[in-house]
């Protein structure tokens, strides 16, 4: 009987330590994408490992309301997505945009041509049309247009598009060229009607712009592709007395106007004089940003004072990518490889080269977005969408990387690595989340967190290390032990209720 009675006790007491040790098990869903092959897949069958590092979450610390993440509408995208057969064009839509690929939630777009065009051309193409009479859209109808109307098809949460002008049309600039130059001041309320008759001429294709960049890289590129020049003062001035107060006339107040949109070093002298006033800071609604000014650096300093300066304005990164080079074709490795140059390697003075030395593409992606996402950035918008072996098209031949890769010729799809790179956020991390805080002992692991409006946790691990490592993950009282392989980006999804 004693015997008896001391089995059962053993058992009770085996049960009551399972139901502790469950009780304060963390609960997560692992997703990798690494060097070793793995490509946004789940993975589990962690084992714990003495002294290992922890990440402990924080949630009652709340930092930026998440706008979104994704890629842009070019031209040439589209283009391409025409030249493939329905099926693989539907793959494509479908890994963007489709609730089990990459779910993008944030988009833009270009107004006229840029350089991932097939030819420069303008929706105002008759010289001195002030009133413009015969503005067009036709060059998107093709392409362009078709490409955004099936992704809007295939996302069933929907998304945002913010449309960014290259350059106004030559006639309307002081070099009469489709390079440089700035906008005439006799052309301001025109140049602002522009916008507003592309608000009217997309929303009859039934597409719903969310907002604008008021000038892509307004500090111009050099004698290369479409631009067009201004200074802080002088962009704000043609937004508080003529863009803004025309959407608003016209019935489009509701649009978001970001102001800047080039190379995160140079954000203070514009936030200072587009938020120095009331009247000025009035129509801006935030501030876009572009990762060109380095491969690896992400200038938290200068992201940090453009929040403090308009901390209830959006900051959003509104293009990056892997360019100046040919993309690798079907070669994974290459994409983790410190093989990739970017303009700076070739083109940067002597005193900036050292912000552009060889870095792997993924470890370019992932370093930057999670920088962002721990100094008050909101949104990360990749370029080109879909691009050729050659990294086109491209009509000034300015070569770049795209996510997805395509032989039109032999209908062929690529999902490079930097694919499941975005996917790691964009699908994990949706819009109206919340950046939250937390604490790292392995200072090697790049980790961001954020929590999503249903209740989520999904916290970004990156190794870009050469060895495997094992940390666990804490949450209250709860925490679960966790490795992750050498030269890999993990999203780990806690389920909790809000």
């Amino acid at each position: 009987m004693k015997q008896i009675k001391y089995i059962f006790q053993i058992a009770l007491l085996l049960i009551l330590t399972s139901c502790n040790q469950k009780e304060s098990e963390l609960v997560v869903a692992v997703y990798e994408t690494s060097i070793n092959g793995n490509n946004l897949t789940k993975v589990s069958g962690f084992t714990a490992v003495e002294n290992s590092a922890t990440i402990v979450l924080n949630p009652s610390e709340k930092f930026q309301t998440i706008t979104g993440f994704g890629g842009a509408f070019t031209e040439s995208s589209a283009y391409l997505l025409n030249k493939l057969s329905k099926k693989k064009r539907d793959t494509i839509l479908q890994a963007y945009f489709g609730k089990e690929g990459a779910n993008y939630s944030l988009t833009r777009t270009h107004m006229n041509s840029c350089d991932f065009s097939l030819s420069q051309y303008s929706y105002s193409p008759v010289a001195e049309d002030i009133q413009l009479e015969h503005f067009t859209i036709k060059e998107d109808q093709d392409d362009l247009i078709p490409m955004i109307k099936e992704a809007l098809k295939v996302s069933e949460d929907g998304f945002k598009i913010i449309a960014s002008p290259w350059t106004a049309a030559p006639w309307m600039k002081d070099n009469k060229k489709w390079v440089g130059g700035k906008l005439l001041p006799k052309y301001f309320d025109t140049w602002a009607l522009f916008f507003s008759k592309y608000l009217d001429a997309y929303k009859e294709e039934g597409i719903d712009l969310w907002g604008f960049t008021v000038e892509n890289e307004p500090h111009g590129n050099g004698n290369s592709w479409e631009s067009m020049h201004y200074s802080p003062q002088e962009m704000t001035t043609f937004v508080e007395h003529h863009l803004g107060p025309k959407l608003e006339a016209d019935g489009h107040g509701d649009k978001i106007i970001l102001g800047y949109d080039q190379n995160r070093s140079g954000i203070k002298e514009w936030v200072d004089v587009m938020y120095a006033t009331e009247a000025s800071s009035k129509y801006y609604d935030g501030t876009a940003i572009h990762w060109y000014e380095s491969t690896y650096e992400v200038f938290p300093e200068a992201l940090q004072y453009a929040h403090n300066k308009a901390p209830n304005k959006y900051l959003i990164e509104t293009e990056g990518c892997i360019d100046s080079q040919i993309p690798e074709w079907k070669n994974d490795a290459w994409y983790w490889s410190k093989e990739s140059t970017d303009w700076g390697w070739d083109w940067a003075s002597e005193k900036d080269k050292y912000l552009h030395p060889k870095y792997a593409p993924v470890n370019r992606y992932a370093r930057d977005i999670i920088g962002c996402l721990n100094n008050w950035v909101d949104g990360w918008i990749d370029w080109n969408m879909v691009l050729d072996k050659q990294g086109g098209p491209n009509w000034f031949k300015n070569w770049c990387v795209a996510p997805i890769l395509v032989d039109p010729e032999k209908d062929e799809v690529y999902f490079t690595p930097l694919y499941y790179t975005m996917a790691h956020f964009s699908k994990y991390i949706r819009p109206n989340a919340q950046v939250i805080g937390l604490d790292s002992s392995d200072k090697e692991l790049q980790v961001t967190a954020a929590k999503n409006p249903d209740g989520s946790i999904a916290v970004i691990v990156f190794n870009e290390g050469k060895k495997e490592k094992n940390f666990k993950v804490r949450l209250g009282k709860k925490e679960t032990s966790i490795q992750i392989n050498a030269q890999a980006l993990q999203t780990i999804v806690i389920s909790t209720t809000k």
